[in-house]
């Protein structure tokens, strides 16, 4: 299997992932966050939606999750990465290599050694490679803030089980027309006792009768204010994200920095 399972996000991921939705705060239930814009509310059924908003609660909560700017985290791949929520600046090093590049203007620059490679062609295979690096890596992340966002459609499955057999609540994650997999589907198993998300499994189609995989999402710690795991094992093979953090603020000199930096 690869390590890069690219998933199906929004096709504007900033309005879901670090901006404010635009839903009004009147049409917010006690309890409930706001849904972001594209959120496929129609298709969408409310015993889901009503699980979502307790799985955010147990995250940290709505206010938390805004709050939370700089994140940064290992990927599988040996790579490490650190997203601004609030400008979209993204950062990526492996090895001696190091990309600095923006989600919303689609532009930056790739370095190695500190020197700047961004006009030949490693350079510029990394950076057409930023975007979708971003999308896969930050879902493996931070998927469970994500239940409602721009395109998604959430149903409730109903009863299921762990893979160590522990009760589960199920459901089913779809997406209308948007990212760069829109035809993947998504099992995610709530704890009922916790509300955390605590397993996934990846569908590449939605019409899959069988997972690709099926993974743990539990060795949860709290990094200011908000709840984010570690374990994406299959029981097995002992796969995990390293060297998580996430801050309310950007450290000055880091973002732009055409060195590999020490790991926050």
């Amino acid at each position: 299997m690869r390590f890069l399972l690219v998933a199906a996000l929004a096709a504007l991921p900033l309005a879901g992932f670090g901006q404010a939705s635009t839903t009004k705060s009147a049409t917010v239930k006690k309890g409930s966050y706001p849904a972001a814009q594209g959120f496929d509310a129609a298709g969408s059924d409310a015993r889901a939606t009503q699980l979502a908003d307790k799985v955010m609660l147990a995250m940290g909560g709505y206010p938390a999750w805004q709050q939370t700017r700089l994140l940064g985290w290992d990927f599988l791949d040996g790579s490490y990465q650190l997203w601004d929520k609030q400008t979209g600046d993204f950062r990526w090093q492996k090895d001696s290599t190091v990309a600095v590049y923006n989600l919303q203007t689609k532009q930056g620059k790739a370095f190695r050694n500190g020197r700047d490679i961004s006009a030949t062609p490693d350079g510029e295979k990394l950076l057409s490679r930023m975007y979708p690096i971003w999308v896969n890596n930050s879902w493996w992340l931070l998927m469970p803030f994500k239940l409602k966002d721009s395109g998604v459609t959430l149903t409730y499955k109903g009863a299921g089980k762990f893979m160590n057999g522990q009760p589960a609540e199920v459901l089913n994650m779809t997406f209308k027309n948007v990212g760069v997999t829109p035809d993947n589907k998504y099992e995610v198993l709530i704890n009922p006792k916790t509300n955390l998300l605590e397993e996934w499994a990846y569908f590449p189609k939605a019409t899959d009768a069988q997972p690709a995989f099926r993974r743990r999402w539990v060795g949860y710690q709290r990094y200011n204010g908000i709840m984010l795991a570690t374990d994406r094992t299959d029981g097995k093979d002992g796969r995990g994200l390293g060297h998580i953090s996430a801050f309310s603020n950007v450290p000055a000199g880091v973002m732009q920095n055409p060195k590999p930096i020490a790991k926050l």
